[in-house]
């Protein structure tokens, strides 16, 4: 744990980056499976605990992450054990609440970098890149729970999807490239489908052009060679 924590303060947000592809990686290999639904859960853990280390957030924030992404995870493991099974919709739920805390750290502590570096960093841009990832996997979680706990299938076309197809139609859509090939079949899978796209969008078009703009190099001084 220690060495962990180390690795994170001196790597900084690459290392969060690095867990979120292992996540997403993990999510796709995987079958949907009630122990792979606990290694989601604990990698998710794993993610906040991480977030809150490389932001170099403040020791309550830090403590706050690491309780409620080990009671997250124990909870989990609880169910698993007295039920013989993680159901689909539990395991969305508590993935979508670990995934949703992580951006907001990261974010902070991306927000401090740039006031003291007044630069675009890799440490930076790592963190720019892991929260697009996460927010992207947090809607892949609130979607699948809404198909787990609503009556109804979630896409039109294909009403037996599992968790990687969720992940697909996730960052389809926060990409705003919309290949059609799964389509929301309930109100609230549209109105998550509009609010991730938008989310998207905005979130390309503000933050990622504000790091482009700052990995431009700086103009001569007037009167300079």
């Amino acid at each position: 744990m220690d060495d962990l924590r180390a690795r994170a303060r001196h790597h900084g947000f690459a290392v969060v980056l690095l867990l979120v592809l292992v996540s997403v990686s993990f999510q796709v290999a995987a079958p949907d499976a009630d122990w792979s639904r606990l290694v989601v859960i604990a990698l998710g853990a794993v993610i906040l605990v991480v977030s809150a280390w490389a932001a170099q957030a403040q020791h309550a924030l830090v403590r706050f992450a690491t309780l409620t992404a080990a009671l997250l995870a124990l909870l989990a493991l609880v169910v698993l054990v007295v039920t013989g099974e993680v159901p689909r919709g539990t395991a969305a739920l508590v993935n979508g609440l670990l995934v949703a805390f992580a951006p907001v750290i990261i974010a902070a502590g991306v927000v401090r970098d740039l006031r003291a570096s007044r630069e675009v960093t890799l440490r930076a841009l790592c963190g720019v890149l892991a929260i697009y990832l996460l927010v992207g996997m947090m809607f892949s979680f609130l979607e699948g729970a809404v198909g787990a706990i609503g009556s109804d299938p979630f896409f039109t076309n294909d009403p037996g999807a599992d968790r990687s197809d969720f992940l697909y139609f996730s960052y389809i859509t926060l990409s705003t490239t919309g290949y059609g090939d799964l389509v929301p079949a309930t109100d609230v899978g549209r109105m998550l489908a509009v609010a991730e796209a938008l989310l998207g969008q905005i979130y390309l078009v503000t933050v990622v052009a504000l790091i482009v703009a700052n990995l431009r190099p700086r103009r001569a001084e007037a009167g300079s060679p």
